[in-house]
């Protein structure tokens, strides 16, 4: 067997680090892996190539910006890729994120479909079928084709044009007749019901397979004492009120309980422009996946504010930890997660917010007894397992 993966990073990021698992579960099996990325640093580690150096991910953004077409151009790191995939002659291919200004997905797509190579696309946002932006939030027009957008500044990042709609034809022409090759992965039950409905799609076989977590550093830890803290997990976090992660809305929720003897906690990136309750604390990113535990055991509860999101590994992870979770629905959060050790309630109203956060926090919950629900839920071996499985019956098939 011999697996090619394709992502915009590696070893980085949620998806980067689920590449990485499953390219190292298909060496331990015995396979052939190589791991094809866009984006970051070159790494050292066998099996693992990177397509392009960062400047022309973003010279390659900037003209994006400029057509007004976010998954084209990218001639150069295209043919790169093809000519691998050419010599390496994969018995299946897996698509993860494309979105990273590193491939052109139309002529990749056409090129994959032409050769009859099984594909796998795993769905970790809904671009592949919005063929624009990452979330459609509360707008249909992925299931009839879409243009006149109002977002085509904000999203997918245009200066000039809106092309949302030769973009929605481009992505459907590259997807016509792959019906055979194809196999989609939605990440949770609530993606997955989305794709079906997508004309893009649909006529391809579906499966669920939810993210997995590394239980062996994601776990209960008995040492650690529970703390006044709420944490806030992010990638990027920004006080802009239309920002997807809702950092706003964490604030909004802080300064309400600025009289109460409560720490909000941020992890991750950030920036903003207006003034941060006392009560907030930012630790910028935190590169190690143990210290990133350690701080959700000592959280009463991790606050998940996004307006969208396909799964939430942060959920998963604070639930492996033994730390409940509540936030606003956002679309997968509130499906994958524990329903016994969550809450979620509408976007934006951070009084709901508040009396969830709190009454998980003064409720006398077992952490271990949630620790090992949620490893059984969302351990890394049944990903691994699941993929592989799924590996195996389209190889065989060919």
């Amino acid at each position: 067997m011999k697996l090619v993966q394709i992502n915009c990073v590696y070893g980085r990021g949620s998806t980067g680090h689920l590449v990485r698992a499953l390219h190292r579960h298909a060496g331990s099996l015995g396979w052939e892996s190589l791991v094809l990325f866009g984006r970051g640093r070159a790494v050292r580690e066998p099996g693992v190539v990177r397509l392009c150096p960062d400047w022309y991910g973003k010279l390659s953004h900037g003209l994006s910006a400029v057509r007004g077409l976010p998954y084209g151009g990218c001639l150069l790191a295209t043919l790169h890729l093809i000519w691998r995939l050419c010599r390496e002659k994969p018995d299946v291919v897996h698509l993860h994120c494309l979105n990273g200004y590193f491939v052109n997905q139309y002529r990749l797509l056409s090129w994959l479909k032409k050769k009859k190579i099984p594909v796998i696309l795993t769905l970790h946002a809904e671009f592949p079928y919005t063929a624009n932006c990452a979330h459609a939030y509360g707008c249909e027009k992925w299931k009839t084709g879409c243009g006149s957008c109002s977002r085509w500044r904000e999203s997918p990042h245009s200066l000039l044009f809106d092309r949302t709609a030769e973009s929605f034809r481009r992505m459907q022409a590259a997807l016509a007749g792959f019906e055979k090759n194809l196999t989609v992965v939605s990440v949770s039950d609530w993606l997955y019901r989305r794709a079906v409905q997508s004309p893009l799609l649909k006529q391809m076989a579906h499966r669920v397979i939810l993210n997995g977590v590394d239980t062996g550093i994601f776990r209960f830890r008995p040492e650690i004492s529970r703390e006044k803290i709420f944490l806030h997990v992010t990638a990027q976090f920004s006080d802009e009120p239309e920002h997807p992660k809702g950092g706003f809305w964490f604030l909004k929720l802080a300064r309400q309980m600025q009289e109460l003897s409560w720490r909000f906690v941020v992890a991750g990136k950030y920036r903003f422009s207006g003034e941060i309750p006392e009560n907030v604390t930012f630790l910028g990113e935190i590169q190690q996946p143990d210290m990133l535990a350690q701080l959700y055991s000592a959280a009463a509860v991790t606050v998940v504010t996004s307006r969208a999101e396909s799964f939430s590994l942060v959920c998963a992870e604070s639930l492996c930890c033994g730390t409940p979770v509540a936030g606003f629905c956002a679309g997968g959060p509130e499906e994958i997660s524990l329903p016994e050790y969550s809450r979620f309630v509408p976007f934006t109203d951070t009084p709901a917010l508040m009396a969830a956060v709190l009454e998980l926090a003064r409720e006398k919950t077992d952490r271990e007894k949630i620790a090992r629900r949620a490893a059984r839920r969302y351990g890394m071996e049944g990903m691994l397992a699941q993929y592989a499985r799924l590996y195996r019956e389209l190889g065989e098939n060919q």
